[in-house]
């Protein structure tokens, strides 16, 4: 007996020594691309490069964003995108800072019961497949917004590159073909034709986008109104028609993306700069580092019990206001000095306790005074003058709508799905609604888009985001922390496991493998409910860390193709 008592022992030791060793960093590090002066990292090497050749000619961060935006969208259809929208955070070699809103927009005959059934209950699938769940959109107006501003190199230098690798042809991945697998059988319910991506695409095959290159020749000579106006609207406004959407060629003319003021906060010594609303995600994350920040976080451990519970009730309470209070910012009145205030954070915290998991039934949003994709990708870049950049993009779902412009070589967005279609019911992220993000014409949707730059004593420091849906916000924080408390390589912060809560439902979603059973039976004993089924990924971080030598470190998410590439 004493014999079985002294091995069961040694077995909890020794679990509990493995569970330890995840908390503390490795004494080899694992370190991602290093580069001496220039840096781009995205969902695709072959868009990493063609943003590096870029900054190799001269070009800044602006420049290789504006080149490295349209080679996503031939290289990576999934969510790379011209037909798609995104955020835009921005931090000069001077540290002006700032914020580009090329969200889409809800068509002029929009209406907020739109996907609605003569019951007032919500249409499954009207809002995430096909043509009536399109939003104007934004990518191809932010990217203009940036070359005025800030581009230095001839506009057809920065496209160019794109066009050819749409008429040369991109190598399907091994990962890239089971997307395509997966979701071809909705390619055939949302268009009345078969599209070119509609076939059985095998790892190695090259496929040829060249109705997209002629596409992105049009924007290379018409500029703007090469997609906005003429051909290529017609294209678009008469298929969408055809299919039965409701986006008019006077959506397309009226649409403008604006610039805004980032949301910016401290946390320690850090100073983080992250994305305004209608993006959610710079207050959100501002509430959980409020949040957490009265903790000696790093001393707890990295994904410890304390860890994993402490950040788990920051989240709920954030994502509890993100449900009230926001929405666009043209549209309705949002309490933003208010919600990002470290006071405000403690107080909502108040109720918090080590000794058991709050219920969100229990959590509402905060009482203010006078007053609510998964399949996205991001890209970070640093140029050779110190200016930074970090945008995320996305047509929504994977493959958006997966309605696809037959002559325009595109797909279109999802992102109505974004909207309330009604109030307390969850969209395809689960996330819940209220008024504030009701569907109104011309209103921009509520994001989660966490495009992210830091500070480090008045020095860059990091530059980085991620796709991921709802739980874009959670990743981002955890990488910052992953690198800041815990002294992470950026690449070692990227590839650790991510957990993430967002109030409802009141469950924690844990990646798989990595995270051991005796921390989710103590998270469990606590009242937590744990999933740690094969759920969808959560988030793929591509980052930049500038390092204490001044050089680059990439951290270029395992999790898809991702790739950093640089000088």
């Amino acid at each position: 007996m004493k014999k079985i008592i002294l091995l069961s022992l040694v077995s909890i030791l020794f679990l509990q020594c493995k569970n330890t060793s995840n908390t503390e960093p490795k004494n080899t590090k694992t370190t991602g691309f290093i580069a001496d002066s220039a840096m781009v990292v995205c969902a695709r090497e072959e868009a990493s490069k063609i943003g590096t050749a870029i900054l190799k000619k001269g070009g800044n961060a602006f420049d290789a964003m504006i080149a490295t935006h349209f080679a996503l969208a031939v290289s990576y259809p999934f969510a790379g995108n011209i037909g798609g929208g995104g955020f835009m955070v921005f931090r000069t070699n001077k540290g002006k800072t700032g914020a580009l809103d090329f969200r889409e927009k809800a068509p002029l005959a929009a209406s907020k019961n739109m996907y609605l059934d003569e019951k007032g209950n919500v249409i499954k699938g009207k809002s995430t497949l096909g043509s009536v769940a399109i939003g104007v959109p934004g990518s191809v107006d932010g990217v203009f917004k940036v070359y005025e501003k800030y581009g230095t190199l001839p506009f057809a230098e920065l496209i160019q590159p794109a066009i050819d690798l749409a008429k040369k042809g991109v190598v399907v991945t091994k990962k890239q073909a089971k997307s395509f697998a997966k979701y071809r059988k909705y390619f055939s319910q949302a268009n009345n034709t078969t599209i070119m991506l509609d076939a059985n695409w095998k790892e190695g095959d090259s496929i040829k986008y060249i109705n997209l290159a002629k596409t992105l020749e049009r924007i290379r000579d018409n500029g703007r109104d090469g997609f906005y106006k003429g051909k290529t609207a017609d294209m678009l406004v008469n298929y969408v028609q055809e299919l039965g959407g409701i986006i008019t060629k006077k959506d397309l003319e009226i649409y403008d993306s604006k610039w805004r003021n980032a949301i910016e906060f401290k946390y320690k010594d850090l100073k983080i700069i992250s994305m305004s609303p209608p993006s959610s995600g710079g207050i959100c994350i501002a509430q959980i580092f409020n949040a957490i920040e009265p903790y000696d976080i790093a001393s707890f451990g990295h994904n410890s019990v304390k860890t994993i519970q402490l950040i788990t009730e920051a989240e709920r309470r954030a994502y509890a206001d993100r449900s009230f209070y926001l929405g666009d910012p043209d549209f309705v009145k949002i309490p933003i000095d208010t919600l990002i205030s470290y006071n405000y954070t403690q107080k909502r915290m108040a109720n918090f306790s080590w000794d058991k998991a709050t219920l969100s039934s229990e959590v509402s949003h905060g009482n203010i005074v006078g007053f609510e994709s998964d399949e996205t990708t991001h890209y970070s870049i640093i140029d050779t003058y110190g200016n930074a950049i970090s945008v995320t993009t996305t047509l929504n779902g994977a493959f958006g709508s997966k309605v696809f412009v037959p002559e325009g070589g595109f797909l279109l967005n999802n992102e109505m799905d974004d909207f309330s279609s009604k109030p307390g019911v969850p969209n395809m992220f689960g996330l819940i609604g209220a008024e504030a993000n009701a569907i109104q014409p011309e209103k921009r949707m509520l994001s989660s888009m966490t495009p992210t730059i830091v500070e480090k004593n008045k020095q860059l420091y990091m530059t980085l985001g991620s796709p991921g849906g709802s739980t874009i916000i959670t990743s981002v924080m955890q990488t910052i922390l992953n690198v800041y408390e815990y002294n992470f390589s950026m690449q070692e912060a990227v590839n650790a496991p991510r957990f993430h809560h967002q109030w409802l439902p009141d469950v924690i979603t844990f990646e798989p493998k990595g995270f051991d059973s005796i921390t989710l039976l103590k998270l469990q004993e606590k009242g937590y409910k744990i999933n740690k089924k094969n759920s969808r990924i959560l988030g793929k971080v591509d980052a930049i860390l500038v390092l204490p030598n001044g050089k680059l470190e990439g951290g270029a998410d395992y999790r898809g193709d991702d790739k950093a590439a640089g000088f």
